[in-house]
């Protein structure tokens, strides 16, 4: 088990260069089918240490319900920024998860003087750390990826009241086989992503299909 003080390596020697408000800044949703990629950069007050967090993907959801209440009472600042499923398919997933990243820190009320960012270079004239599987790796990414884990699932809840029948309170838009079932059942709904093969395939069937009805 990692140790929690390893959590706060590289925050403490950014604190030691002279460095006060350092955002960790994640993102969730490259994997779905269906609706965007949601990120969230978060300032944390590291005079006010958390004990919990970690990468959003190894914590249960009452953890993580639980957790992000007490980051979001103790953050200095947090903010989200989000790309939807129509950009995801213009600029790919990339890009897309990229400006994700940059309109949360745009949408800070308190502009970081660094950031720690997982596995992603941002170039927005603030110095900055991509660390790789950073969730797991600093505390301030991980405190962001379980804020923006939360947020994006709370989102797909709703969608599953908009467009019912695929089961997107359960699998969040990744491609279960039950969601691919009910994706081949019931055809694409305005939120899947219309560049992810599954959702390709079945959008360039039913066009072949239009097609033929046409000539007929």
């Amino acid at each position: 088990m990692k140790n929690h003080n390893d959590l706060y390596k590289y925050e403490h020697a950014l604190i030691k260069e002279g460095y006060k408000l350092i955002a960790g800044v994640d993102e969730v949703g490259r994997g779905p089918l269906a609706a965007g990629v949601l990120a969230c950069a978060c300032i944390l007050d590291l005079d006010q240490e958390i004990e919990g967090i970690n990468d959003s993907k190894k914590l249960s959801e009452k953890k993580r319900l639980s957790m992000r209440q007490l980051i979001e009472e103790k953050a200095i600042a947090y903010a989200y920024g989000y790309c939807d499923e129509s950009e995801i398919d213009d600029l790919n997933i990339y890009q897309a998860s990229k400006l994700a990243m940059i309109r949360a820190v745009n949408a800070l009320k308190v502009k970081p003087d660094y950031l720690l960012i997982d596995a992603m270079s941002l170039d927005m004239g603030i110095p900055e750390t991509s660390i790789i599987k950073g969730d797991a790796l600093s505390v301030s990414i991980g405190a962001a990826s379980i804020l923006a884990k939360v947020k994006r699932d709370q989102l797909m809840e709703e969608y599953d009241v908009i467009y019912p029948g695929y089961g997107f309170s359960k699998h969040k838009g990744y491609p279960t086989k039950y969601h691919l079932q009910q994706l081949r059942k019931l055809k694409p709904c305005p939120i899947h992503r219309k560049s992810y093969k599954p959702v390709r395939d079945l959008y360039l069937k039913q066009l072949q299909l239009d097609l033929e009805e046409d000539n007929d």
